[in-house]
């Protein structure tokens, strides 16, 4: 086991002060997220180092659109969540460690697994599956290296963290994608075991330093009002209207059996959030151009995506039709 960060001693046990859950831990207790234990008055992370699932992905999978489009990255995951969605596509490795075979790196073994991708020019390491929020000691120590090295680093997250782990961790992420589960508070408590508030925070704080784009996947009935994608949309636009948005169409997944959103649900939807924000896109609907980049000083394609297939359009980091510089970072 390695001990883990952010977390207070007590007389009995311990007060573990990584994500808003802050559990208080006695006897050998684990976690709500499964992965921190508590063992002879210390705190300790049981997934350090464990990965459960490797591949190399295009970017476009996490999604992530206006990050180094049409590059591959190299993504890893380990167990655990803090969160515990009913809808939750990767159930199987958000709770306690699965059944599946678990492989051991140690932050410069990952690294170096990285460096031997190179034939294929990875951009770096994409940390995501589970939670990678939980997997915070070891994101840590192979964010270092991979930047160090030339690499680099992205977190697709829940963004249910606290503010001191997620300033140590900021300076060494390249680009996020949060999932913004929903713009209700009571459906994060309901569906999500979890708070609104503390992911709004997370937002914020990364888009003032580094690329964020945010998924939010919409469950019909529950997440998908007009009044609701209106008042997130204007919450993203006050942070800055050029943030990247996607709309994932929900399927049936784990303990929801909700059919799924129609399509003219979810291109009304986009619509509403185009008011605005500038860059909107829908996920899970195959062949809609509402996986394309459109310029929003002319209109025109900027870039164009067939799965996971990427065109780019634009030259010298401007609208190849009317000069506007893209918001892309290359």
């Amino acid at each position: 086991m390695h001990e883990a960060l952010y977390y207070l001693q007590k007389e009995v046990g311990v007060h573990c002060r990584l994500c808003p859950r802050s559990c208080r831990l006695i006897n050998g207790e684990t976690g709500l997220c499964g992965v921190k234990k508590e063992h002879q008055g210390k705190l300790y992370s049981l997934n350090y180092g464990l990965c459960a699932a490797l591949a190399m992905d295009p970017v476009e999978k996490k999604p992530l659109y206006h990050f180094h489009p049409g590059r591959e990255i190299f993504s890893i995951g380990t167990y655990g969540c803090n969160l515990s969605c009913g809808f939750c596509q990767n159930w199987h490795l958000a709770g306690e460690a699965p059944d599946a075979d678990l492989v051991r790196f140690s932050p410069t073994e990952l690294a170096d697994l990285l460096d031997k991708q190179s034939a294929r020019k990875p951009l770096g390491i994409a940390y995501t599956y589970s939670e990678p929020g939980m997997w915070y000691e070891y994101v840590l120590d192979v964010a270092q290296i991979v930047r160090d090295r030339g690499f680099k680093n992205v977190m697709v997250t829940n963004g249910f963290l606290n503010p001191e782990p997620l300033r140590e961790l900021l300076p060494l992420i390249d680009a996020f994608n949060i999932d913004v589960k929903s713009f209700q508070d009571e459906y994060y408590q309901r569906y999500c075991e979890g708070r609104l508030k503390p992911v709004l925070r997370y937002v914020e704080s990364a888009a003032e330093q580094t690329h964020v784009e945010i998924t939010y996947l919409v469950v019909p009935s529950l997440n998908d009002s007009e009044d609701e994608i209106r008042r997130f949309a204007n919450w993203v636009a006050s942070i800055n209207p050029a943030i990247p948005v996607h709309f994932a169409r929900y399927f049936p997944q784990h303990r929801f059996t909700l059919p799924p959103v129609s399509i003219a649900a979810m291109e009304k939807l986009r619509k509403i959030a185009r008011e605005t924000l500038q860059y909107v896109y829908l996920g899970n609907i195959p062949g809609s151009d509402a996986a394309h980049t459109f310029c929003p000083g002319c209109g025109k394609e900027q870039v164009m995506r067939e799965g996971y297939r990427t065109l780019i359009l634009f030259k010298n980091k401007v609208c190849s039709h009317c000069g506007r510089p893209a918001d892309f970072i290359l």
